[in-house]
């Protein structure tokens, strides 16, 4: 079989980026930490006439606290989020979240932006993204847009990012309450993909009871589902047993899990279960 062929490019600015995107649209894919790309091209599972190499943006690297959201360049590396102290002190879910992204050796390379628009269901960033509402921020020759994560989205490896679009900042915004939060994944081994994984954030009053409250499931469905029901269910509530396990068989029922190698349908329904109620009982405990 013959090597695919392709032209690279390297562009030193996001203008130029752009002006590449816009020159070969869906026809070029965009090279960033390549965790993800370079294994699809190695097998033949995609192709690609154009490489548009992000790696010299550093513009689009950064982590900084700005008009009450934590703001994070797309080319942000794994790594950076999992040891940044902005990030722990502002929303300690990040580094959390970082820290489970596959090995070190891919969390020095992956970035937070290539997660989020190659979109694979079961990845950390994804359902950390619609837990805490993130905003993308895309930009193309003809403007920027924001669109929200829970929207972003679509299907397994799909999103709504057009062919001419660059993922250039994620903006998590931040509580003014006192908030907490629980993440809790299942895989086979450290740093393969989740089986099945739940994040929440639950904000509280002074006497611990929870006055509002996010939750998601991610591995069991097409894509990271935020279970709006559960809020419903923990609002007025102090963490009883019972609410919890209320609240678990809510998002049980709501997934649509896949089958597969790892684990049947019913299998993963029973894992969000029980890691619903685990990540809810360690949000309560912060």
């Amino acid at each position: 079989m013959k090597p695919p062929k392709f032209t690279y490019a390297c562009p030193r600015t996001v203008d130029e980026a752009l002006s590449l995107l816009a020159q070969h649209g869906d026809e070029a894919k965009i090279l960033a930490g390549g965790q993800s790309l370079v294994p699809l091209l190695n097998l033949r599972m995609t192709n690609v006439s154009a490489l548009v190499d992000v790696n010299r943006l550093a513009e689009l690297s950064f982590i900084k606290r700005e008009n009450g959201t934590l703001q994070v360049g797309a080319l942000t590396r794994h790594r950076q989020l999992e040891v940044s102290e902005e990030a722990r002190i502002t929303l300690p879910l990040l580094s959390r979240a970082a820290a489970e992204v596959g090995h070190l050796a891919i969390r020095n390379r992956g970035t937070i932006g290539g997660s989020l628009v190659h979109a694979d269901p079961a990845a950390e960033w994804p359902l950390v993204a619609v837990v805490l509402d993130a905003q993308l921020v895309l930009r193309s020759q003809h403007g920027t847009r924001t669109v929200a994560a829970r929207d972003f989205f679509l299907a397994p490896l799909t999103t709504a990012i057009e062919p001419t679009e660059l993922l250039c900042e994620i903006r998590f915004p931040v509580v003014s309450h006192p908030a907490a939060w629980g993440f809790q994944e299942f895989c086979r081994r450290p740093g393969d993909f989740a089986i099945a994984a739940v994040a929440c954030q639950l904000a509280f009053d002074e006497n611990r009871t929870c006055t509002a409250a996010s939750l998601a499931v991610g591995g069991a469905h097409s894509t990271p589902l935020l279970i709006t029901e559960v809020e419903k269910v923990l609002q007025g509530t102090r963490g009883e047993e019972t609410t919890l396990q209320q609240a678990a068989e809510i998002a049980a029922a709501a997934v649509d899990p896949p089958s597969d190698v790892h684990g049947s349908s019913e299998y993963r329904r029973r894992l969000v279960k029980v890691l619903t109620v685990r990540a809810l009982k360690e949000a309560w405990g912060k």
